[in-house]
């Protein structure tokens, strides 16, 4: 009971990492885009307080995968190493 309780728990945050790379992915495209910019301070402190929250996630990735110049697949490979993660999980209920 108490396993299958620290399981759901990871899941939900595992979802919540998920939501937030993806959110952070939409405002860089919205950024490179023009559609907003930094200089609206509510969009620069989302995307920062995303940042922070993210790159102790995604920095060690970062440092092992190869350097692809202006695309960053960290956010694509933590998603995956998540779901991974969450497979895992779930086959231990």
């Amino acid at each position: 009971m108490l396993i299958q309780t620290l399981v759901q728990i990871i899941g939900y945050l595992i979802s919540v990492i998920m939501v937030l790379v993806i959110v952070q992915f939409i405002v860089s495209l919205l950024v490179a885009f023009n559609v907003v910019s930094f200089h609206n301070q509510y969009v620069a402190a989302i995307y920062r307080a995303i940042n922070v929250l993210l790159d102790p996630l995604l920095t060690p990735i970062r440092r092992v995968l190869p350097d692809t110049g202006a695309i960053d697949f960290s956010p694509l490979a933590l998603i995956v190493v998540l779901n991974i993660i969450n497979i895992i999980l779930g086959s231990l209920i």
